[in-house]
């Protein structure tokens, strides 16, 4: 294939970004995708109100068990595709290109494009099951990795091994590569950022018409409820520690009361832009982290360094074995966790690779994939290394509530059971609420700008009030459905992001080869360049 620099780009198409924009009032969006996208989140809630929560979340659960049940090597294979598909493309020639041209720089320091990466991606997660997923594969809370024996050395290794495995580089493949899909063709192709620009090199110009907007749609939807399904999740837990350390009613009151308080920070963190909003965030997110990190390291030296190194054996041992979808006995734990992992990554893949898109012009495609695969690895690796093996020996040695449960009573309390046997528990208890706090402003911040994006035709630069807008959408439907349901609602839109997932699984695989259509017609780039220089 010979050099084409246009083939796949804005100039092989009439099509111009913003051509099919509303600009009144202030506001410039997509005519068809903000409309539908802000009707359909309306007609969401307004079925909510009408339902029965209990029923409705039966319903859903039923449909979300087919779905892990029946598609379960869809997802397995998917996320093992994806990541040997970003490691070969790393080490092939293709790494080289660089996302902008090859005179492209970049506009963050490594450091705070892998805060800002690292906070929209995983981040609030960590918080919520560092202590809780290794504890729970240790004691057979649902089921074991590979039918491990729990409260064994053999299972401690493999409940560190199988934690590290879901938060490692299979998740960030998922990620890196939507990610990567989307940076290729907004900077080296100049087409809007949105999900139906991955798409050009497959269906041409179907994309800027229906079939383009039904995938916006759908990409914001499946965005915009995981956004409220965090808020609500990440409220409760606020809430939990809150009501925990300072003994107030763990009310519905509270929980609202927390997630105004994060919809009216990220708001604030709204208007004072990406270097001044997510940026600064982000950074605050990572020495916080860390300092917290630090401390139960140097609290728990001896632990951690013999759960660093069991939780890395783990995983190396055993990645092959729990990649597979087949010839499995540990089905229970299979559905329940990983192939709930694999589809919860390929979810929130839309909103993480928008945002990481935005953030990482300037990048060889090789040193963003090695980047987004490895470094959250190492952090992922030794945070839940820390946590995880610090409540599993508290288990073991019967010490604090953990130790007296032998286990987890409670996933959004795990963390601060875990903290309660230190004399600064409560000091590290506070420590640990700012943070999911302060995670969850970077998220809500972060997916309004991803969802205002998509919903503005694909345009970078657009009215500060639209992402407003869908800051306060995120935050509304969190509140309601914990109005009306509590927690069932919650878990009920979880379900449904879930189900979702299928067939985002599909468009993710197609939107690698639509990804390679457009890498190689930069492959004799170098060639044509160097005979241009010798006959000038």
């Amino acid at each position: 294939m010979k050099f084409k620099p246009n083939k796949y780009s804005i100039e092989s198409t009439d099509y111009q970004v913003g051509q099919d924009n509303f600009n009144k009032w202030g506001f410039d969006v997509h005519n068809t995708v903000f409309t539908a996208s802000v009707a359909l989140s309306i007609l969401f809630i307004v079925t909510l109100l009408m339902l029965e929560p209990a029923d409705a979340k039966a319903a859903i659960d039923s449909i979300k068990g087919s779905v892990l049940s029946n598609f379960d090597f869809l997802f397995m294979w998917g996320a093992n595709i994806l990541l040997i598909f970003a490691i070969v493309l790393a080490f092939s020639p293709l790494g080289k290109i660089r996302l902008g041209g090859d005179k492209a720089t970049t506009d963050y320091s490594t450091m705070s494009w892998i805060s800002m990466l690292f906070a929209a991606g995983m981040g609030i997660g960590l918080i919520f099951w560092g202590v809780a997923e290794p504890t729970a594969f240790f004691t057979n809370w649902y089921g074991t990795p590979l039918n491990a024996e729990p409260f064994t050395p053999e299972g401690r290794e493999l409940a560190l091994g199988a934690t590290v495995f879901h938060w490692g580089l299979h998740a960030w493949a998922i990620y890196g590569m939507t990610a990567l899909c989307l940076a290729y063709f907004v900077y080296n192709k100049g087409l809007p950022l949105s999900m139906r620009s991955v798409f050009y090199p497959l269906l041409g110009d179907k994309v800027w018409g229906i079939t383009g907007d039904i995938i916006d749609v759908l990409t914001v939807l499946v965005t915009l409820f995981g956004l409220a399904t965090s808020l609500g999740l990440g409220g409760a837990q606020a809430a939990s520690g809150i009501s925990h350390v300072f003994g107030f009613e763990n009310s519905l009151y509270l929980k609202q009361f927390i997630i105004l308080l994060i919809m009216g920070l990220a708001i604030l963190s709204v208007t004072r832009g990406m270097d001044g909003g997510v940026k600064l965030l982000s950074n605050l997110n990572m020495v916080i982290a860390f300092i917290f990190l630090g401390l139960i390291a140097a609290l728990n030296f001896t632990t951690v360094l013999d759960s660093l190194a069991t939780a890395v054996v783990g995983y190396v041992k055993n990645i092959i074995p729990l990649s597979q979808s087949s010839g499995r006995d540990d089905t229970t734990w299979l559905h329940g966790w990983t192939v709930f992992y694999w589809a919860w990554w390929v979810a929130y893949a839309p909103f993480f690779g928008m945002f990481v898109a935005r953030i990482s012009k300037g990048r060889t495609v090789r040193e963003f994939l090695v980047c987004v695969l490895v470094i959250p690895t190492l952090v992922t690796t030794a945070w839940m290394s820390v946590f995880g093996g610090v409540a599993i020996e508290q288990i073991i040695d019967k010490v604090g509530l953990l130790g007296a449960e032998q286990g987890i009573t409670d996933v959004s309390l795990s963390l601060f059971y875990m903290l309660d046997a230190y004399p600064l528990g409560d000091v590290l208890s506070i420590i640990a609420v700012v943070l999911i706090v302060v995670f969850f402003v970077t998220t809500l911040d972060s997916g309004s700008i991803v969802i205002d994006s998509m919903t503005a035709g694909g345009k970078l630069e657009v009215p500060m009030k639209q992402k407003i807008v869908w800051a306060i959408i995120s935050g509304v439907i969190a509140m309601v459905m914990l109005w009306i349901g509590g927690t069932q609602s919650i878990q009920a839109l979880q379900s449904i992001t879930i189900i979702a997932a299928l067939p985002f699984t599909i468009i993710l695989l197609l939107g690698c080869v639509s990804l390679l259509k457009g890498l190689l017609t930069e492959v004799d780039k170098p060639k044509v360049i160097d005979e241009r220089i010798k006959q000038s």
